[in-house]
């Protein structure tokens, strides 16, 4: 707002009595003060208040107008309930500094005066914002894709004051303006975020967390068609990314929440956008897999492997190794909004969670996900994910290490289901709600297409392995495939509870009336491999103490742990149990 506008407001009551000549200075804030230096306060381009408690003499008028002119102000008003009349000397300070003047009558309170100009100022920076936004939507729409979200995300800085941030599902940051959010607070906010979506809970969910307040906004993927109304939520809450605005926006002016409803339109644009390139890599990635799955020549697959190379990491001189990642998200029937008998197809949500949940939660941006190329069949999604050659090592240090072999190039940085897993449990079984399930199997990497089908029934036993084991989110890796262990998920639940009860209640009920740890020890016992001076110095028992234990455990169960039938046995039931 400019200056004048103060005196055509007859309410305000105000009269002018230097400055005429600046009255067309912006406004940008209003600050009140009675110190005889605010300059620490001030930012340029306010409206400063004061009753003048600050001027003892007239020799104080002048070093406080400087301060104000220095300081880049908009212009003073001055009240009148303290002194009657404005002192000659201030008026003649500020006509020197050509500081604007006003007169507030003692019948006007200044919150009067600060409520006006934080209306005015703020409804000129949000129309201001918005028209700026609307501009940028149109450009992005009928053209080239425009500078991001980063760009909007600096105009809600610097035109609102707003810290915002653009999230994926798992919390990692994919945007923002300013400071990187910390990897954790971006989970803890996806998570809320996840569980007030699932909740149905109406948008923007206030999340308070450490002290500060942050509201979030939903960013719907627009690209996918037409969906049936109403769309289960389900559809889209694994996958859809979310905007983070470090402000509560439970006191905000309708205005305002239309424009951050338009400023996450905009972003959702840009993902539409983003989206469409993966289409390509979604189409390599399914003919690599029907080929595998048809047991085509290795030849064949080699080549599309090498057509596909190019495009999932461009500029890379050799052909990579290659990791598979299979993934299945199943639902209960009826367990979700759409009702009794609603059913929700697990392919397409795998695989759009698979796009998000392989890029590394370290890397910011949403182009980091340009090497993942995942299909689906089916419930389930699976990625081929290339692993660029590390750098070969010169080959005199590889001789030195043991031959020429050893100066091969290895693979880079590979998958872990361990890691993956950490990464995105938590804010994902809040997405998954009572309801849902995500199980994840990686394999191990692969250097050349007759590996490909290897690798695809590993990870999807590795899957298997994962539904086995409790809770919303579960994954396990190629390690975990050793034989005992892989046919764990195939043994019937009534016959694993009959094995574990035979086994381990007689000494379950023993340890709970006695107070004998008889478990852990068996579980410590069998970990050192039987051996039993490794087994009390990590229990920190005596040998006797420990001989004495492990005869106990023989007694109460009838099995001897010198055979190594009887240490299967137990391994196996404290696995299931």
């Amino acid at each position: 707002m400019r200056l004048r506008a103060l005196l055509e407001n007859d309410a305000l009551g105000l009269r002018l009595l230097g400055g005429d000549e600046e009255l067309d200075r912006s406004v940008r804030g209003v600050m009140t003060t009675d110190l005889r230096d605010p300059s620490r306060y001030l930012t340029g381009g306010e409206l400063v208040l004061t009753g003048l408690v600050w001027r003892r003499d007239a020799q104080d008028s002048e070093p406080f107008v400087r301060i104000l002119a220095g300081a880049g102000v908009a212009g003073l008003a001055v009240g009148e309930a303290e002194l009657g009349a404005i002192p000659d000397d201030l008026v003649e300070a500020c006509r020197r500094h050509r500081l604007p003047l006003f007169a507030v009558h003692e019948t006007v309170a200044f919150a009067m005066i600060t409520e006006y100009v934080v209306r005015q100022v703020s409804g000129e920076r949000a129309g201001d914002l918005a028209a700026v936004v609307d501009r940028h939507r149109r450009l992005m729409t009928s053209g080239p894709a425009g500078g991001g979200p980063e760009v909007v995300l600096d105009l809600l800085g610097s035109d609102l004051d707003l810290h915002a941030w653009v999230l994926s599902p798992t919390g990692r940051q994919i945007a923002g303006a300013g400071a990187p959010l910390p990897a954790s607070l971006g989970a803890e906010l996806a998570g809320l975020h996840l569980a007030a979506v699932r909740s149905g809970r109406r948008a923007p969910h206030r999340a308070a967390l450490a002290g500060t307040t942050y509201s979030l906004f939903p960013i719907r993927n627009n690209g996918r068609g037409a969906a049936p109304a109403p769309r289960d939520v389900r559809e889209s809450v694994l996958s859809d990314w979310l905007l983070a605005v470090e402000a509560d926006a439970g006191d905000w002016p309708a205005a305002r929440l239309d424009l951050l409803q338009g400023v996450t339109q905009l972003i959702a644009v840009e993902r539409d956008r983003r989206d469409a390139a993966r289409t390509v890599r979604r189409r390599l990635a399914q003919e690599v897999l029907e080929l595998v799955q048809a047991g085509a020549a290795p030849a064949e697959i080699a080549a599309r492997l090498r057509v596909a190379t190019p495009v999932l990491l461009p500029g890379l001189g050799t052909a990579p190794h290659w990791q598979v990642v299979v993934a299945r998200v199943e639902w209960e029937e009826g367990g979700a909004p759409g009702g009794a008998g609603s059913r929700i197809e697990g392919g397409p949500v795998a695989q759009a969670l698979l796009e998000e949940i392989l890029v590394d939660p370290a890397v910011t941006g949403p182009d980091s996900a340009d090497r993942i190329a995942v299909a689906h069949t089916g419930d389930e999604a699976i990625a081929l994910v290339p692993l660029p050659a590390a750098p070969e090592r010169p080959a005199d240090a590889g001789e030195a290490e043991g031959g020429p072999e050893a100066a091969a190039p290895q693979e880079g940085p590979a998958l872990h289901a361990d890691a993956l897993l950490a990464a995105v449990r938590a804010p994902l079984s809040a997405g998954l709600g009572d309801d849902g399930r995500l199980t994840l199997g990686v394999s191990a990497s692969v250097h050349s297409a007759e590996g490909l089908r290897g690798a695809l029934e590993e990870a999807r036993h590795a899957r298997r392995v994962a539904a086995a084991r409790p809770g919303r989110v579960c994954a396990a890796g190629h390690h975990e495939l050793a034989s005992h262990v892989l046919l764990l998920p195939f043994v019937p639940d009534d016959v694993r509870r009959a094995f574990t009860a035979r086994l381990l209640d007689p000494l379950r009920e023993y340890d709970r009336r006695h107070r004998a740890e008889l478990i852990p020890t068996l579980e410590a016992f069998l970990d050192c491999d039987g051996s039993w001076t490794r087994c009390a110095a990590r229990l920190h028992l005596h040998v006797n103490t420990l001989r004495y234990r492990v005869g106990r455990i023989e007694q109460l169960t009838g099995r001897d742990l010198a055979r190594l039938e009887d240490k299967l046995d137990f391994f196996l039931a404290l696995r299931m149990s």
